[in-house]
């Protein structure tokens, strides 16, 4: 009877850990959907900002200067994000976000004032953060209860729809005003992320409050228990002003220091998009093989070198061979995307296993700090372009991504 017994439960705890990872893969599958439709709205008007740009009358530094108002957003919904999570659960942290991007993204689009274009940006930074922070907590979980590396194939996807969403906005930059590209895009994501959220881990089962660890959901802003989280974060911030540079200032760049026309000027940060798909797909082998610590020091300086020569040798070339020096830039942007791929993966699973503090706010004190890099550093590029000059304001990305890849020292393994 006794063995009976043991049988019936070893049988009821197979099918609860079977059932257990039915629904991790059903909500990998979401979750990669996602990351996708995040990527698309998140960078829908990187291929349009130079027009965004004329059309709110802005300058360089003036365009840095307004971007903080996406900086302020970010910090204010990564911080909040990590609490909710860890009192709600993740899902519908990100069932809230779902509605606030769009929004975001349809101000952008509207904006033919700097107030509305502010507005737009602070909307995009708050529900861009909170889904972030929310995303990859569950993809934590997903990856335990997989027993299988996920983490960088999500954020492949997210580079999968920021590539999509920048060739899309390059291809039809002659036909289509920006206004228009911005709210389809908006409205249509908007649509597609219901049906991508719906399988998402519940909140029962996503581990949310540190299942039956002991973890802290409040943590001290300095001290000691939190220093490893602060290393961490300032290497994700160098990792992602890089990364924000390319994204913000890479089209502007192309067209008024090198001279390309409308859409060929999208070519440096679609190279970097489609190089950083290619390392995050190939991320989850190179952080078993490397580790993450390894996987994000070669990637920074890989990266910063890279880029940095790029914009060097491209730059100057420009005048007398420019299909010579559009190719040069564009594999330093190439570099920096395969360098930067898998760092935001390594970074986020390192701050996860943060002892005593609960994942979702060891990952929300990380990221907001990365976060914060992301739209910060184009802010300061900015303010550089305009003070000197833009190929000279990108060697500061160029050595953010070089200190990205010196913090990998703070990663244990």
């Amino acid at each position: 009877m006794k063995a009976d017994l043991g049988v019936i439960v070893s049988y009821r705890y197979h099918l609860m850990e079977t059932d257990l990872k039915a629904a991790a893969t059903q909500a990998r599958n979401g979750l990669w959907a996602t990351f996708f439709f995040m990527g698309v709205v998140s960078m829908a008007w990187v291929a349009r900002i130079p027009e965004i740009r004329d059309a709110n009358g802005l300058n360089n530094g003036q365009l840095g200067l307004i971007l903080l108002s996406s900086t302020t957003g970010a910090i204010i919904g990564a911080q909040l994000a990590g609490r909710l999570i860890h009192t709600y659960g993740s899902k519908p942290v990100i069932q809230t976000a779902i509605v606030i991007m769009p929004i975001g993204l349809i101000f952008m689009g509207l904006s033919t004032s700097p107030i509305t274009l502010i507005v737009g940006l602070f909307i995009m930074g708050l529900g861009y953060s909170s889904m972030d922070i929310a995303s990859n907590t569950q993809a934590v979980v997903i990856e335990k209860l997989l027993e299988k590396r996920a983490m960088s194939s999500f954020h492949a996807l997210w580079s999968s729809g920021a590539f999509a969403t920048t060739v899309l906005g390059g291809s039809i930059a002659k036909y289509v005003s920006p206004r228009d590209n911005l709210v389809g895009v908006g409205i249509a994501c908007f649509f597609l992320f219901i049906p991508a959220v719906k399988s998402l881990l519940s909140p029962e089962i996503d581990d949310h409050n540190g299942g039956e660890e002991e973890t802290s959901a409040k943590i001290p802003l300095i001290g000691k228990s939190v220093l490893p989280l602060w290393g961490m974060g300032i290497g994700l911030l160098g990792g992602l002003i890089a990364e924000g540079a390319a994204s913000d200032w890479g089209a502007i760049l192309l067209r008024d220091n090198m001279h390309f026309g409308k859409g060929v000027n999208a070519i440096g940060f679609a190279v970097f998009s489609l190089a950083m798909i290619t390392a995050r797909f190939m991320g989850d082998r190179a952080l078993d093989y490397f580790g993450p610590r390894k996987t994000v020091l070669y990637g920074g300086y890989i990266g910063g070198v890279g880029l940095g020569a790029g914009i060097i040798i491209g730059v100057p070339l420009s005048d007398s061979h420019p299909a010579l020096a559009l190719i040069i830039v564009s594999i330093g942007f190439a570099c920096a995307g395969i360098g930067i791929g898998p760092m935001f993966p390594a970074y986020i699973l390192a701050a996860s296993e943060t002892p005593g503090i609960a994942s979702s706010v060891a990952i929300a004190r990380v990221g907001v700090i990365g976060i914060a890099g992301y739209f910060i550093g184009p802010s300061v590029t900015g303010a550089l372009a305009q003070w000197l000059s833009l190929p000279v304001a990108m060697m500061y990305p160029v050595l953010m991504l070089l200190l990205a890849g010196y913090q990998s020292h703070i990663i244990k393994k």
